[in-house]
């Protein structure tokens, strides 16, 4: 497949660059600004532009943001320190993500018989609100202090924990702890170096994890319960399109998951090519979760990356 859509890997290597300077930029321009509405704007800024860095980091989940393997992966490691998160950690929970789709083990917008009805309106409207990334940023924590607390038998009280858990491989867990360590490094220094009050760098980061995490299920909800098809196309304007890397063609990426993203558009999976509006899909999420009957078994549990 990827000799029939090949890796752009200069080009992605040249925008990632410049993410990583821009993203650079705007932290550090956070400790000299004067006024909330120049504040403001610095934090639009990074959620859009963090967006945009976290979609080219997400091609190299998949493998796909150069054809070198040991680029693929430095470029992505750097680019998630400014989510801030391991790297390692961040790609085997999206790989399963693209296995258990829509399965009962990743389904947010039902419960089950026997589940709690307010424990999963709570998990929705967390990954609405911003709280999924206060979760994911808080692994860091979890990596560099006990990692041994990501195995399997701490998430008995979610499925969905519980199943990410399980496809997590300890083989990588010395590699996150190092990222994570080095996530406190390089933030510590740079709030140190650039002067930067904590409280405003934490608006920076925060702006964009509301806005990761808001549309973090806009893709999904609603829709089929099959793990390539329960995906959907939703429509934005052309110039945002372009700044988060065609992400939101994503019932055509979980069809083809290492078609490269200046691709995307032109694939053709099997659906009638529609693409929703993206906040109007987000907004349809408020209803909450549904209680459903169908069960739909995750078959990849387990370990996904070796």
């Amino acid at each position: 497949m990827k000799e029939d859509f090949p890796i752009p890997g200069r080009l992605n290597l040249v925008i990632a660059a410049g993410q990583f300077v821009v993203l650079l930029t705007l932290l550090a321009a956070a400790g000299k600004v004067d006024s909330a509405w120049a504040l403001a704007g610095l934090a639009a800024g990074y959620a859009l532009m963090m967006n945009s860095a976290y979609a080219m980091l997400h091609e190299a989940e998949h493998g796909s943001l150069h054809e070198n393997r040991v680029v693929n992966d430095t470029v992505g490691a750097v680019l998630a320190l400014f989510f801030p998160a391991p790297f390692h950690l961040l790609r085997q929970g999206h790989i399963g993500h693209h296995l258990r789709n829509r399965s009962d083990d990743e389904a947010f917008d039902f419960y089950f018989d026997g589940e709690s009805r307010v424990w999963k309106i709570l998990q929705l409207y967390g990954i609405l609100t911003g709280f999924f990334y206060v979760a994911v940023v808080l692994g860091n924590v979890i990596a560099l202090f006990s990692p041994a607390a990501l195995k399997a038998k701490w998430g008995d009280f979610d499925r969905p924990t519980k199943a990410l858990l399980e496809s997590l491989n300890p083989r990588y867990f010395r590699l996150i702890r190092i990222e994570a360590l080095a996530v406190f490094l390089l933030h510590g220094s740079w709030i140190w170096l650039w002067q930067v009050p904590v409280w405003r760098y934490a608006i920076l980061l925060g702006s964009f994890g509301v806005l990761w995490s808001a549309l973090q299920y806009v893709h999904h909800f609603g829709t089929e319960r099959d793990v390539l098809k329960g995906a959907r196309n939703l429509k934005t304007w052309k110039w945002l399109d372009a700044l988060w890397l065609n992400h939101n063609w994503h019932r055509n990426h979980h069809a083809r998951p290492t078609v490269p993203w200046t691709r995307l558009p032109e694939i053709t999976p099997d659906h009638d090519g529609e693409r929703g509006r993206l906040l109007a899909a987000y907004f349809r999420m408020w209803r909450g979760p549904r209680h459903t009957r169908e069960r739909v078994q995750n078959r990849h549990a387990g370990k996904i990356i070796r």
